[in-house]
């Protein structure tokens, strides 16, 4: 569903919301894109467990587990920090992961790097025999598949396409799929310019540049201006984001809109990408750090 501002901008600049977020409860936004072509490939392969990598707040880890359950597979975290393992019940998403059935493996930061070697998966294989490995974030071809998608023919009237940056999958799909007189715009969670090569692997089309400059910090970092802004733009606008993604790109793009960077009568279209159950664990960091809270109820 598209949601335009009614927001007044400066040289006649439209924005408008594309609510992935609005997709599917749980799994939402480009998690719902990028698990599609995924789980019809496991089912095709007649595994019955999924595996994947992520983070302690991770979108991706809530997502593989509620639809491993929902499509009836098993599933299995590799989560990043052995030291979380006795602190599940005090994380909102792992704590959801896990009523859902998904089975842990916490590792250190060291091992976890070695996610993509083939040493390290043949040890997982041999722990936990046969299964479907979808990669950290869901980034993989059949991922861009899905997020081909997310672009229809009803979004050719627009002129940016502006969407999150995490592991480079949605903006690969978009970047597919958007028309010759568009331009994706990308704007990276994670600190570094690396993105650039990742994103390259799985498109051919130039017509898409990464903003670097609104990460706040890197991936999972927020500062009290950022929250304050997410939580007037949901006041003014009944639409939540996220302080990991999708906040920060809105709070870009509202940037950028102030120093001129579109042109006039631009029309712009934001991909809202959900991870909205990120905002529960983000607020009790936030707490323990006596900051401003994200008051949003989702």
């Amino acid at each position: 569903m598209n949601q335009k501002l009614a927001i007044q901008f400066p040289n006649s600049i439209s924005l408008t919301i594309k609510r992935e977020d609005l997709l599917h409860p749980v799994v939402s936004g480009n998690k719902f894109r990028k698990l599609k072509y995924n789980l019809l490939q496991a089912k095709a392969e007649n595994k019955k467990t999924l595996l994947t990598f992520g983070g302690a707040f991770s979108n991706h880890i809530a997502a593989v587990a509620f639809a491993a359950q929902e499509q009836g597979f098993q599933s299995i975290g590799i989560i990043r920090g052995d030291e979380l393992s006795d602190k599940i019940e005090s994380n909102p998403t792992l704590q959801f992961a896990q009523e859902c059935g998904m089975q842990f493996e916490f590792v250190s930061r060291e091992a976890y790097r070695l996610k993509n070697e083939a040493a390290f998966l043949a040890d997982l294989q041999s722990k936990f025999g046969d299964f479907f490995l979808i990669p950290e974030g869901g980034t993989n071809l059949l991922a861009i598949k899905g997020c081909q998608e997310i672009l229809t023919q009803q979004d050719s009237e627009f002129d940016y396409v502006c969407c999150a940056v995490g592991t480079g999958g949605t903006i690969s799909g978009i970047i597919n799929s958007a028309l010759s007189h568009q331009k994706v715009l990308g704007f990276p969670a994670l600190k570094g310019d690396f993105l650039q090569d990742e994103i390259r692997i799985f498109v051919q089309n130039q017509n898409w540049e990464l903003i670097t400059d609104y990460h706040f910090g890197g991936y999972g970092k927020v500062n009290e201006n950022l929250i304050h802004f997410i939580n007037r733009f949901y006041i003014e606008n009944q639409i939540p984001l996220d302080p990991v993604y999708t906040g920060k790109m809105v709070f870009g793009v509202m940037d950028l809109i102030q120093k001129d960077y579109f042109p006039a009568h631009s029309n712009i279209l934001l991909i809202h990408t959900g991870g909205l159950q990120g905002i529960y664990g983000m607020n009790e960091r936030l707490k323990n750090k006596q900051l401003p809270t994200i008051a949003i109820d989702v």
